[in-house]
């Protein structure tokens, strides 16, 4: 049999591991002296994180902590209170296989956290955090790129992928002080922080990598007055090394906040007019050499039966992103309910859900927005409520993502409100939105044909000339192959410029031995 195969080996991406673990946090404490005795409680949150990460052999192992902030305000009239509590996790995790060059994503998330005072010095929190966990390994994988003799036909595809890939994490320590302006009474203490870091620049210098972002710090603290609202914004300008690196790679950097640590300094005069801000993140770096090849994707003989065996191939480009924002509105309160006086309003994200809109260039997300705020009633008890909103909103890209994996990650969320004549509370988000589409995720390539030479295909008859009407938009190659004939010789005897047929266009279709 004159048959010959040319095969290329190029690296894949293969799913390895894709679950979450769960933890669950519990918290006994007794208040140190210098706090006040607890007269009303008023919000817990756990703010998990994953610090570092390992894999040995088909083992992962990383380490989780779980911040566990816990509001309460003391005996009528003193300051609110905020008790931290840092407790570490050492997590493991049986992997179904050994990963080659592993490509781990870890995103942990607090579940619920019930709170509780046990009488007016001992605190009991019980809550449950959990971590998205994703494993990629690399592969090499064979693909026919070419098939000669035998009567073979081929259809090829171009298959884009990784030739060469670099990672690398750096670990960032910042350190700030900012000076409270005039206008803004001293501190008391810290009682709420969030951070966020948005997109990071990047840039190739003499082989390595520039990374530079700003770590956004919205704080709540405590003061004579009540409670005040500051925002800090915090930059960063950091080099990483990654060997081998050059202008032919297209480089991607994330950041994620491990923690950040906040502590009240006091000015000359002795008042608490300063704070220092030392939030510390990891900086995930990513770098691909782009190539491309073009594969078999599908084959068949004119004269001889064959069977194909195909292999989905993951290329693992780096992913085309999408920054979009889009506006959503919630009724919070009205009537008596109210507050009196609202000091600050936020809003987090929980259960995003990413899908793509049926007309392939749109994408839908949904899930609940939590809007919360801290405010004060007519009696002047500070209250920290949380309201639920159920959103879906759909996005148009322009781009054809029909063949593409779509993710969708809320990076941010300035919230504004208002009380409308009717004594209405109003909130109105503008969210900032990440999306992620993989364009990766189903190349099909042919890794191996079979042709048997002991027996030549049945035709349904003796004829050189057939007449076939096609379906809209059907590839000239489906109807060749169901012939058993050529692309070439369908398009030559018709006249065809496209390898697509016009519906209801009649095609002849030449037979080829």
């Amino acid at each position: 049999m004159n048959f010959k195969i040319n095969r290329e080996t190029i690296p894949a991406t293969e799913l390895i591991y894709n679950g979450i673990q769960e933890q669950g946090v519990e918290l006994d404490y007794i208040l140190p002296d210098y706090y006040p005795d607890i007269f009303r409680l008023i919000r817990c949150e756990i703010h998990p994180a994953v610090t570092s990460w390992s894999v040995s052999g088909d083992k992962l192992s990383y380490e989780l902590i779980c911040d566990i902030c816990l509001i309460y305000c003391g005996e009528s009239g003193s300051a609110l209170q905020c008790i931290t509590q840092r407790q570490t996790f050492s997590k493991s995790l049986e992997l179904p296989r050994c990963p080659e060059q592993p490509a781990v994503s870890l995103i942990p998330k607090s579940d619920h956290v019930n709170f509780r005072a046990v009488n007016k010095r001992r605190l009991d929190v019980r809550g449950a955090v959990s971590v998205k966990i994703t494993v990629n390994g690399e592969k090499s994988q064979e693909v026919i790129s070419d098939a000669f003799g035998m009567n073979i036909q081929l259809k090829k595809i171009p298959v884009k992928y990784a030739s060469k890939k670099i990672t690398a994490d750096k670990l960032i320590q910042l350190s700030d002080e900012t000076e409270l302006s005039p206008a803004q009474p001293p501190v008391v203490g810290v009682i709420r922080y969030n951070c966020t870091v948005g997109d990071c620049e990047k840039k190739i210098i003499s082989g390595k990598l520039l990374a530079k972002g700003t770590v956004v710090i919205d704080i709540l603290y405590s003061c004579s007055g009540g409670i005040e609202p500051l925002k800090i914004n915090v930059p960063f300008s950091q080099i990483v090394d990654l060997d081998e690196l050059d202008d032919t790679f297209n480089c991607s950097v994330t950041a994620d906040i491990i923690g950040c640590t906040i502590t009240p300094v006091s000015d000359k005069n002795g008042d608490n007019r300063i704070l220092r801000t030392e939030p510390e993140l990891r900086l995930n770096c990513i770098a691909v050499k782009p190539a491309e090849v073009m594969v078999a994707s599908d084959a068949y003989s004119t004269i001889y039966p064959c069977e194909l065996e195909s292999a989905d191939i993951h290329g693992d480009l780096p992913s085309a992103v999408y920054a979009e924002v889009f506006r959503h509105s919630a009724k919070i309160a009205e009537g008596d309910s109210v507050p009196h006086k609202i000091y600050a309003m936020w809003c987090t994200p929980k259960n995003i859900n990413t899908r793509l809109g049926n007309d392939g260039t749109s994408v839908i997300i949904s899930g609940m927005l939590t809007y919360s705020m801290a405010s004060e009633d007519s009696s002047g008890a500070v209250s920290m409520p949380d309201r639920d909103e159920a959103f879906e909103q759909t996005i148009e890209i322009g781009d054809d993502l029909s063949e593409c994996a779509v993710s969708a990650e809320i990076t941010d969320i300035a919230v504004s409100y208002n009380i409308s004549d009717t004594g209405v509370l109003n909130a109105r988000a503008d969210i900032s939105v990440k999306i992620t589409a993989d364009s990766s995720a189903g190349a099909k390539a042919l890794i191996d044909i079979s042709i048997d030479d002991s027996k030549r295909k049945k035709r349904d008859g003796d004829y050189a000339v057939k007449l076939y009407f096609g379906t809209d938009n059907e590839d000239i190659w489906d109807a060749a192959k169901r012939f058993s004939t050529e692309v070439s010789a369908i398009m030559e005897e018709n006249e065809l410029t496209s390898e697509h047929i016009e519906k209801g266009k009649m095609l002849l279709i030449p037979i080829v031995d």
